[in-house]
């Protein structure tokens, strides 16, 4: 335990200071910005000091390439935007991300500083799963009075983030657990976030956290026949676990009702299962089809689906993001790519993925194993067959965006056996 607190206490009064709190600020809308803007600061100073900084690292470079290649989508789809205020805004706050991931990258330049980092960020997500259960078994939370379908913990009820983002941040905690107690204290701490997710309602949180599970099952197993034993051990703990909410949380009962709606065999059935996103989907489809080369424009999603959604469409006819506006965005990143950014923005994104995957296998087996929680973090986030929120949007744009910078940076951090290079 006194090493986890001195872990913590690097990490608190090192460099990675600034770069932590855009996490622990998240749940607090804007203020996850002030982490942003002390990176920003910190970016600027190292290259007024070393104006050469850049060159002697590799993965700030590769860093660099990938979001040229996400902000570049969204340029070149706001050239003719259906809202372009809209989109011009959204292509300037993009802007932030390079700073804020070259910071990572030089901060974490040794690969020594990766383990505290981990540790601050899962002892915050820590803190928000207790959170959730309080909010669980009495009704409130920091964040207020529980939803009336689902927990939303520190987020708070107008803000029903919780689920999505504990299940993409959970590889810290899983991570750390096994770290400090070994497998023992990651199936403990899979357990214990669990519940949360669960209640939480989100169904793309459970897709999610399902996901990473199986990555640390699938590493833990290092045998087929092992994680066959147990995928078959899970189904039943998660059942077990299951019945249990289903009894003693009528909030989950509720959700859960919902969901199975999908198997009544009808399209009304699965719209409500789905909360209306078949339509949206569809909707989605015609707007590729008449923006085929650079969509809609980043952030245009809103703006442009009266023009392609039927008259009686409820999410137009409710005013779901303001007045005179549809759904706020596809809830499906290939979607989202492909209408805001057409055809242009989705090459874009699989050249940036690509160039990211060569980057992955050219560093070695040391750098992918010291990368991995943040690996399945930014896999299980962007696993396309899934629901998402708008990765264009500031608040889960701004996550990806940092997921991204440490990525890059756990992937190119230096062992303690070697110099740093001068100027770095």
């Amino acid at each position: 335990m006194h090493s986890l607190t001195d872990s913590l206490r690097h990490a608190l009064r090192s460099p990675l200071l600034p770069f932590w709190l855009v996490i622990a600020l998240l749940p607090f809308a804007r203020s996850a910005e002030l982490g942003t803007a002390l990176c920003l600061f910190g970016t600027v100073m190292l290259f007024l000091r070393h104006p050469h900084a850049l060159s002697q690292h590799e993965g700030a470079r590769a860093l660099l390439l990938v979001l040229a290649c996400y902000v570049g989508a969204a340029l070149i789809s706001a050239l003719d935007a259906v809202a372009p205020g809209k989109s011009w805004a959204t292509v300037a706050g993009l802007l932030r991300f390079a700073p804020l991931g070259l910071y990572a990258c030089f901060a974490l330049r040794r690969a020594t500083r990766l383990r505290p980092l981990y540790l601050a960020v899962a002892a915050v997500v820590a803190l928000w799963t207790l959170d959730a259960w309080l909010q669980a078994l009495t009704g409130w939370s920091l964040g207020g009075h529980a939803e009336a379908e689902r927990i939303s913990g520190i987020f708070g009820a107008d803000n029903l983030k919780l689920g999505p983002t504990l299940a993409v941040l959970a590889p810290f905690v899983l991570w750390s657990a096994r770290d400090r107690w070994g497998a023992r204290g990651l199936w403990a701490a899979a357990l214990i976030l669990l519940g949360p997710v669960l209640l939480a309602g989100a169904r793309a949180g459970w897709l999610c956290y399902a996901l990473v599970v199986l990555a640390f099952a699938w590493r833990e197993a290092a045998s087929p026949r092992r994680f066959a034993l147990f995928c078959a051990v899970a189904t039943v703990v998660v059942a077990v676990v299951g019945a249990t909410a289903w009894q003693a949380s009528p909030r989950f009962q509720a959700r859960m009702q919902r969901t199975l709606a999908a198997f009544q065999g009808s399209s009304a059935g699965l719209d409500q299962a789905l909360t209306g996103r078949p339509a949206i989907w569809h909707d989605s489809a015609r707007m590729i089809a008449a923006h085929p080369f650079n969509g809609v424009g980043v952030r245009g999603f809103r703006y442009a689906y009266p023009q392609y959604a039927p008259a009686d469409d409820h999410f137009v006819t409710e005013e779901a993001c303001g007045e005179g506006e549809g759904a706020c965005h596809a809830h499906q990143l290939v979607l989202e790519v492909a209408t805001e950014t057409g055809g242009i923005g989705l090459l874009l994104w699989l050249a940036a993925l690509g160039w990211a995957l060569r980057y992955w296998r050219r560093v070695g087996a040391v750098a992918r194993a010291q990368a991995f929680p943040v690996t399945v973090a930014l896999s299980v986030m962007l696993f396309p067959l899934n629901t998402h929120l708008a990765f264009y949007s500031a608040w889960w744009g701004l996550l990806f965006a940092w997921l991204l910078g440490l990525w890059f940076a756990a992937l190119g951090a230096l062992p303690p056996e070697q110099e740093v290079p001068r100027g770095a």
